[in-house]
């Protein structure tokens, strides 16, 4: 079995057709192991969320490959990519996208009922995601009840249920309170340590960046290899550093 959870290779997007033709991502290239956190930023407009979309099979490259799990999404079509998206990535995303008329813990469920299985079979697994992440007394609570960081680990919450072992995260604190923003990011950083899945984040927060294992940095569309950062102690003053000298 590999011990890649995610291959990037050379990968273009370009929007546009002949002759007003805008390149997003150019040759972008980098592998993520399993059980890794890995964070790429950039500003907005990088190209980090089309980044995202690409991983996820959401939308295809213009050229150049990407694999989940060892698995090619060049050789899928539409129907097996979204199968591969079930079986393998969980999202969270910025804007949280829970179902407004499900409460919490019929929320964090959906990922069951979508593959197929009855939530309620599997009510003691789901309890104990709440239970991690502090959201126990959050289990009957409507979204519009929740706080912005418990709506945010209650969307952790559903991206682990159905058991995917990569998890991508579209500025997952962007809406929130610095407060909310840690307990979101300590989350995620416990789901690495403590479960061994993928977390792949972008973002533009030099803070939420310091929760990750490797740092990359995306500037007009490609990743700059010599800026990467890498080690347990990536420092928010070393990742400013960087934005400076790459001029973002």
């Amino acid at each position: 079995m590999t011990s890649k959870q995610l291959s990037v290779t050379d990968v273009y997007k370009i929007f546009g057709s002949s002759g007003s033709e805008t390149p997003v991502l150019r040759g972008v290239t980098f592998d993520v192991e399993v059980g890794e956190f890995v964070c790429v930023m950039g500003p907005s407009g990088s190209g980090k969320t089309t980044l995202l979309h690409l991983i996820s099979g959401l939308d295809t490259p213009s050229s150049g490959q990407i694999s989940l799990g060892g698995r090619s999404l060049a050789t899928m079509n539409s129907n097996e990519r979204t199968l591969l998206r079930r079986a393998e990535v969980g999202y969270v995303f910025q804007f949280f996208n829970l179902l407004p008329n499900l409460n919490a813990i019929e929320n964090v469920g959906l990922p069951l009922a979508i593959a197929g299985q009855r939530p309620k079979n599997h009510r003691k697994e789901l309890e104990a995601h709440f239970e991690r992440f502090g959201l126990e007394r959050c289990l009957e609570s409507m979204p519009h009840q929740l706080s912005g960081g418990e709506m945010q680990r209650v969307s952790i919450a559903r991206a682990l249920a159905g058991g995917q072992p990569l998890l991508l995260c579209d500025e997952p604190t962007g809406n929130l309170s610095q407060i909310h923003g840690v307990a979101v990011m300590e989350s995620l950083r416990k789901v690495c340590d403590e479960d061994d899945r993928t977390v792949f984040l972008v973002t533009h927060n030099p803070r939420d960046a310091t929760y990750a294992d490797r740092v990359l940095f995306l500037v007009d569309g490609e990743i700059d290899p010599a800026h990467a950062l890498h080690g347990p102690n990536i420092s928010a003053d070393a990742i400013h550093e960087v934005l400076a000298e790459l001029h973002i």
